[in-house]
């Protein structure tokens, strides 16, 4: 027995609530801030990338530079059509394996109040940290306390700036950079939080993908227009062709259904489902990555082209037996599975027909 040493039972800790299935299958949810502050360089690098992506709402244009000749700027956010000759707003982004410290930030602070002074931008309205492992107590006191900041990087500038500016040449802090330093507006540095930075990826199409947690709640599609609109047009030809060889003889236009009442519902039927499948296909385009929706149509397709290869008596019931066969297909390796309906898989076959991916009327000889 070692000496000295309290023997206990083991008892693990009761998890805060009751596990279940999901939990048996992936384990217990990492929080989305544990997450950010294990992604390796190249994780981090995306994952800003993609959070960047939500600040074009906020702009009139947003660009990423990075790399020798930056001169301090990150990301930038234009309020303007003048670039950074109008009002901007920077933020640096930076990965650590600890929360941002002062002596982390005294050269950033000094690039851009030294290109500022030389005229390469204007001052950003607003200049915003964001680290992979959050800004530090000590950092984030300092930086709300623009007075003491000042100070601070004034005592540092020998130290942390002066020869790390520009590789060219020292950057003395004297004349008249000395009094553009006292003249400047310390408050625009801030940061941003992993709450903030969380909170506007998930407003991304990216957020779900990353992780997890479910799509938001889809919106109603749109009831079709009265009139067509142009996007509908090569559809519903295909769609009155088959009707016209159904029927023995060619219908001109839609005013041609109205004598047929068992053809003009399923004209309307499959008019709903052509835009169940365009309210799905731009509820796409705001969840999740590019291509996600084109991926589906393509399962869709190679899930119906066999039954649409079949040999039938017209182009009417060719489209018929498609459209059945797309309510079946499964699409449970696509992200977009569990926000869609049969009448999406249904729908997406018009889509193909707009692309001319599938054809109603063909030539079996």
């Amino acid at each position: 027995m070692i000496a000295g040493a309290d023997m206990k039972e083991i008892e693990p800790k009761v998890l805060p609530a009751a596990p279940s299935s999901a939990h048996v299958h992936s384990g217990l949810p990492i929080p989305k801030a544990i997450r950010v502050k294990n992604f390796s360089p190249e994780e981090w690098e995306v994952f800003v990338e993609e959070w960047v992506s939500s600040l074009e709402s906020l702009y009139v244009k947003v660009r990423r530079f990075g790399g020798a000749g930056d001169c301090g700027v990150d990301a930038a956010g234009f309020c303007t059509d003048k670039g950074f000759d109008g009002t901007w707003d920077n933020y640096q982004c930076k990965r650590y394996s600890h929360p941002l410290r002062p002596s982390d930030i005294w050269v950033e602070l000094g690039k851009i109040i030294y290109y500022s002074h030389i005229g390469e931008y204007t001052p950003p309205r607003k200049h915003y940290f964001v680290a992979s492992h959050d800004v530090g107590t000590t950092l984030e006191k300092l930086l709300n306390k623009p007075t003491e900041l000042y100070k601070k990087f004034k005592e540092n500038w020998d130290g942390h700036c002066k020869s790390k500016i520009t590789t060219t040449k020292e950057i003395k802090l004297n004349g008249d950079f000395r009094s553009y330093v006292d003249a400047f507006d310390f408050t625009i540095f801030s940061s941003k939080s992993h709450v903030e930075l969380i909170e506007a990826h998930s407003h991304t199409r990216f957020h779900a993908v990353r992780f997890g947690g479910g799509l938001p709640a889809r919106p109603d599609p749109e009831a079709p227009p009265a009139v067509p609109a142009v996007s509908e047009s090569r559809y519903i030809r295909r769609l009155l062709d088959a009707y016209g060889e159904h029927l023995g003889s060619p219908l001109p236009d839609m005013s041609a259904l109205v004598a047929h009442s068992t053809l003009e519902k399923d004209f309307r039927r499959q008019r709903e489902r052509f835009y169940h499948a365009e309210a799905l296909r731009n509820f796409a385009r705001d969840t999740v990555p590019e291509g996600t929706f084109d991926d589906l149509k393509d399962e869709v397709y190679h899930g119906v082209v066999d039954v649409t290869d079949a040999v039938y008596p017209n182009g009417y019931e060719r489209m018929k037996a498609t459209v059945a066969q797309a309510s079946t297909v499964a699409l449970t390796a696509n992200p977009l599975a569990s926000a869609t309906k049969s009448q999406d898989r249904q729908g997406i076959c018009h889509h193909l027909a707009n692309e001319d991916r599938l054809e109603w009327v063909v030539d079996n000889d």
